[in-house]
C-alpha cells in the first residue's frame, strides 16, 4: 500500500517556471509526489528544449507507468510549440475550410510529433460551443457556434490524437462558450438552464464520451441554475452527478489550472485542491507555482488522514490516471535528431493555404 504522501501527490500535475524542470520539481517527482508536468511557452523556447525537459521529467518519475507529460497545443492562439511542430490555424478556420477526415489527419500528425518529443497528453480539442460573441476567451478556439459541428470536428480531432498514441483531453466541461468573463481573470457565471445545456453545451461532450475520449477538463464557471455556490471544478453535482453518473464518463477528469483567478482569487490553494477532488476531479493542474503545489499536496494529505471517504476518492482518481498513463505511455524518439518533421511538410503547406485563404477573405 502506498503512503498517503505518495497517493495524494499522484493527484497533482504541476508546472515550473524555467526552461528546464527545477531541482525541487524533479525531487517531487522522485518522491512520487507529482503525477507529471504540464509545459508552457516559457518552458519551450525551442522544440529541442521540450524534448530535453520531457526526458528529465520521465527520468525523475518513480512510477513504473511513467509520468503525464502534457501541453496545450490546440492551434490558433493556443500553441505552446513553434515551428517545425505542425502549425495549426484556429479551429474555427479549420472547421470552415476542412472536413473531418482532414481534421483527423492533422490531429494524428500533430500527435505523432508530440509523441516523438516525449509528450503523452494534449489538452485539446476545445469542445466549447461559441454561442456568445462577447466571450473574451473562447471565440475562434471553438470549432463553431453550432453544437453539432463542434461535436463532429471535436471527435475527429480527439480520435486523431489518440490514433497517434497521445491522450486527448476535451475542454472545458460543462461548456465555457456562453461566458463573458475570462476565468484566468475572474469567476464567470451563467444562467443557462439544464435543459438548454442538454440541447447545446453537452452535445460535443456526449459525442466525445461516446467516441472514447481519454480525458476531459473542467471549467471554472458557475452555472447558477445547477450549483449557484460552486464553480463546476468544485461541484459534485456537475462532475460526479452529471459527468460521471448521467453522461457515463469513465475517463480521467483534469481540473483547469487552480492558479487561475477564478479560483485563486477566492480561496486558498489547499482548499481548492480538496474541493476539486471531492467534486470528482482526478488530476489537479497547478501550472506554475511550486509552493502552491506543495500547499495543495499537504492539504490533500491532511484530508485523506482525517476522512476515509476522501481517501477513497483519492485512490479512485489515482487509479484512473495511472490507467491512462499505462494506455498512453510516453514514447519519445531515441534521439532528438531522429524526430520526423519532414513528412508533415505537405500537410503544413495545405494548412498554410487555409490560413492564407482565410486571411485574404477578411
Amino acid at each position: 500500500m502506498q503512503s498517503l504522501s505518495r497517493l495524494c501527490g499522484q493527484l497533482i500535475v504541476g508546472g515550473y517556471r524555467g526552461e528546464e524542470p527545477s531541482a525541487t520539481f524533479l525531487a517531487s517527482l522522485r518522491r512520487g509526489e507529482r503525477a507529471g508536468a504540464i509545459l508552457f511557452k516559457r518552458n519551450l523556447p525551442t522544440w529541442q528544449a521540450g524534448y530535453v525537459a520531457s526526458a528529465m521529467i520521465a527520468d525523475a518519475s518513480s512510477d513504473e507507468v511513467g509520468p503525464v507529460v502534457a501541453v496545450d497545443q490546440e492551434g490558433g492562439r493556443v500553441q505552446r510549440f513553434g515551428s517545425p511542430v505542425l502549425r495549426l490555424p484556429p479551429m474555427r478556420q479549420l472547421a470552415q475550410r476542412a472536413d473531418e477526415t482532414l481534421v483527423a489527419e492533422v490531429a494524428e500528425t500533430l500527435g505523432l510529433q508530440l509523441r516523438q518529443l516525449g509528450f503523452n497528453v494534449n489538452f485539446a480539442p476545445v469542445l466549447d460551443v461559441d454561442t456568445n460573441p462577447a466571450n473574451p476567451v473562447i471565440g475562434d478556439r471553438s470549432f463553431s457556434s453550432d453544437a453539432n459541428v463542434v461535436a463532429r470536428f471535436g471527435v475527429a480531432f480527439a480520435l486523431g490524437l489518440q490514433a497517434a498514441g497521445v491522450a486527448a483531453c476535451g475542454k472545458h466541461f460543462p461548456g465555457h462558450g456562453d461566458t463573458t468573463i475570462d476565468s484566468h481573470l475572474d469567476l464567470p457565471t451563467v444562467d443557462t438552464s439544464p435543459q438548454r445545456m442538454q440541447q447545446v453545451e453537452f452535445i460535443p461532450f456526449y459525442a466525445a464520451i461516446e467516441a472514447g475520449i481519454d480525458a476531459l477538463m473542467t471549467a471554472h464557471i458557475v452555472v447558477r441554475q445547477v450549483d449557484s455556490e460552486r464553480p463546476a471544478t468544485m461541484s459534485p453535482t456537475m462532475v460526479r452527478g452529471w459527468l460521471r453518473e448521467q453522461m457515463g464518463f469513465r475517463g480521467v477528469v483534469f481540473s483547469d489550472d487552480l492558479e487561475m483567478r477564478a479560483i485563486a482569487g477566492r480561496m486558498e490553494i489547499g482548499q481548492a485542491a480538496v474541493q476539486a477532488v471531492r467534486a470528482g476531479c482526478d488530476v489537479l493542474l497547478i501550472c506554475k507555482r511550486e509552493d502552491w503545489q506543495d500547499e495543495a499536496h499537504a492539504s490533500l494529505v491532511r484530508e485523506a488522514e482525517s476522512s476515509q471517504e476522501f481517501r477513497g476518492y483519492c485512490e479512485q482518481a489515482v487509479a484512473r490516471c495511472r490507467a491512462l498513463r499505462a494506455r498512453r505511455p510516453r514514447k519519445a524518439a531515441p534521439h532528438w535528431r531522429q524526430i520526423d518533421f519532414a513528412s508533415a511538410a505537405g500537410l503544413q503547406r495545405r494548412l498554410d493555404q487555409l490560413i492564407d485563404g482565410s486571411a485574404r477573405r477578411r
